[in-house]
């Protein structure tokens, strides 16, 4: 089992890059609907640039690393399957099932742009934005207290974290509207 840490060691790795990913990628669906409010050439200029940044990311980077985290995470449960017999590692796996949805569904609206469907506001991509930042706050707690008691109270602190960034979201919103440049 002395390759088990380097195992770990890249499972650690395409988790960083995989959040990377789903931390930037809401960033550029929120540029990418603000290009569609311009006016033209500037929409078609910024549309262009943003689908292939976009286009870049989501498949050189977001997808790949998903995979690879998950299938490194799938490696070291069957060289440890001990693992599975610890609750805390349950409802990390439960975590883990809705970061792959927040996954999914950030493809879809990826798939949409690309099309240049915008179905939704800034301030609701603003909001959506902050899904992954609360998953990783709930998995690095449950990973580091390995207690599913105690992760109840990461699931208040979770809350309680939402509410500060939905507060901030707000009050960014406040300050963009009295200075469009900030």
């Amino acid at each position: 089992m002395e390759y088990y840490n380097y195992i770990k060691s890249l499972h650690l790795i395409f988790v960083v890059t995989w959040f990377a990913g789903l931390f930037y990628i809401p960033r550029l669906f929120i540029y990418h609907i603000e290009a569609s409010e311009k006016s033209s050439p500037e929409r078609e200029i910024l549309t262009q640039q943003l689908q292939l940044m976009s286009k870049r990311l989501w498949n050189i980077i977001s997808w790949p690393s998903a995979i690879l985290c998950t299938l490194f995470a799938g490696i070291l449960l069957i060289l440890n399957p001990g693992l599975m017999l610890q609750s805390w590692m349950k409802v990390k796996l439960g975590f883990v099932l809705l970061l792959w949805v927040y996954h999914i569904r950030n493809h879809f609206i990826y798939k949409e742009l690309q099309r240049d469907e915008v179905k939704y506001s800034t301030n609701y991509m603003r909001i959506w934005n902050e899904g992954a930042t609360l998953i990783l706050f709930a998995v690095i707690f449950l990973v580091v207290l390995k207690s599913a008691i105690n992760w109840i109270f990461g699931v208040v602190g979770i809350i309680v974290l939402g509410i500060v960034l939905m507060l901030g979201i707000r009050l960014y919103k406040r300050i963009r509207n009295k200075n469009p440049k900030a």
